[in-house]
């Protein structure tokens, strides 16, 4: 196995790994902003109030993606065993 084919099967796992994250943790940061400018505008400091708005805001997001999100895990798994041949040479 050369090189080149170790760095290419290398940056696909990156490029899906962020792709696959990517709802859940724009998700979790436009909660926390939304949060904190309420906490700010309320003088309201409350580490709950802080957490649960972002972890609602991730678990929703996670459940509405899971489908899409096995989809590109399932292809670039599938894609990864059928080039198995091309691993060993």
């Amino acid at each position: 196995m050369n090189d080149a084919l170790v760095v290419g099967v290398v940056r696909q796992a990156i490029e899906t790994a962020i792709m696959v994250c990517m709802p859940m943790l724009l998700a979790g940061l436009l909660a926390g902003v939304a949060v904190s400018i309420f906490q700010t505008i309320t003088s309201i400091q409350d580490n709950v109030l802080a957490f649960i708005p972002r972890a609602a805001a991730i678990f929703g997001v996670f459940a509405l993606t899971f489908p899409w999100i096995l989809r590109v895990l399932t292809g670039f798994s599938s894609d990864l065993i059928r080039r198995l041949p091309e691993f060993i040479k």
